[in-house]
């Protein structure tokens, strides 16, 4: 893993405009055609891709540094994907249904489920799939995808900008999959719109996730998510985990008071998740509990890994 990014200086600005402007053409057209990049091995692609457009017109050297940094957290993303699907399978694991239908209800004091209640409110009454989407749809459709690109994107500008803090955000975005991954195994648990459809809730809660986006057609992209995805992968919610991962990394590293302002999203994240049905309160509770541990974790194993690194260096002898 190298510690400063390549120099950008043999890079003309036109060259630069020129590369990313057909990088764009070429992605929207794959979005398109073939469908979002949300697996890691069509974003391990593209971010390559995007790293070689960054660095236009430099040594070929330079642009397989990236394939050398960035195999080991591929590596781990597609053990993570695939072993996600077989989650509720490795030890067999009884599927949990009733608990969050429980204690979603204790926490508005016994009423309506938060997700039936905001489907109500603003899908219709009944609120069906195919009910016509509403422009806050467009919004919460959005910030449901960015899921899919937040972290990686995130990793690739630092990757270009600062290697040190590539490195630290990578360790947190790897470590909270992981994290999620070992839950899955010990605690499969269905989310709501999978527990209306097996009955364990008596009103309907169709999941509304992609509504947002017919108007551009790729309102089906979560079917084509679903095919390498686990159900009842569902607590703790990693939706909800890694957009306040994203949220307190961004507090943690600025001095703006208003860098508070970034909280916004994984609030808005978890409003979409409750509303679409894709989880329960309780699973973003768990999920921004979740960042927040691997924040202070790894934070901590960092700072012990640099004090025994200063222990163990030489000491620099002083002329006298």
């Amino acid at each position: 893993m190298t510690d400063t990014p390549p120099t950008t200086s043999s890079t003309s600005t036109l060259t630069r405009v020129v590369a990313l402007s057909a990088y764009a053409v070429a992605l929207l057209s794959w979005i398109v055609l073939v469908g979002l990049p949300t697996d890691p091995f069509q974003m391990f692609v593209w971010l390559w891709l995007a790293a070689m457009v960054w660095y236009a017109g430099q040594p070929w050297s330079v642009h397989t540094r990236f394939v050398r940094d960035w195999w080991p957290a591929f590596v781990v993303l597609v053990l993570y994907l695939y072993s996600r699907g077989l989650s509720d399978e490795l030890i067999g694991m009884p599927v949990h249904w009733t608990m969050p239908i429980d204690v979603d209800r204790w926490m508005v004091g016994g009423g309506q489920l938060p997700t039936q209640h905001l489907q109500d409110v603003l899908c219709g009454d009944p609120c069906l799939r195919s009910n016509d989407p509403r422009w806050y749809d467009v919004l919460l459709t959005t910030v449901y995808f960015s899921h899919f690109v937040m972290g990686l994107g995130l990793a690739l500008v630092l990757w270009v900008r600062d290697r040190a803090a590539w490195a630290a955000w990578l360790t947190r975005y790897l470590v909270i999959n992981l994290a999620g991954l070992v839950v899955y195994v010990l605690y499969p648990m269905a989310p709501p719109w999978l527990a209306a459809q097996e009955g364990y809730l008596t009103d309907p809660t169709p999941r509304l996730t992609g509504r947002g986006w017919e108007v551009i057609g790729l309102d089906g992209f979560h079917v084509v998510l679903a095919s390498v995805g686990n159900p009842v992968a569902a607590m703790p919610s990693l939706h909800a985990g890694l957009a306040m991962l994203v949220a307190l990394w961004f507090v943690s590293r600025g001095r703006s008071p208003w860098r508070w302002t970034v909280l916004l999203y994984p609030a808005t994240m978890g409003f979409a998740l409750v509303y679409y049905a894709e989880h329960y309160v309780i699973d973003l509770v768990a999920g921004w509990a979740l960042a927040w541990l691997v924040m202070v974790a790894v934070a901590r194993w960092e700072r012990r890994r640099r004090t025994r690194a200063m222990v163990a260096a030489p000491a620099v002898p002083v002329d006298g």
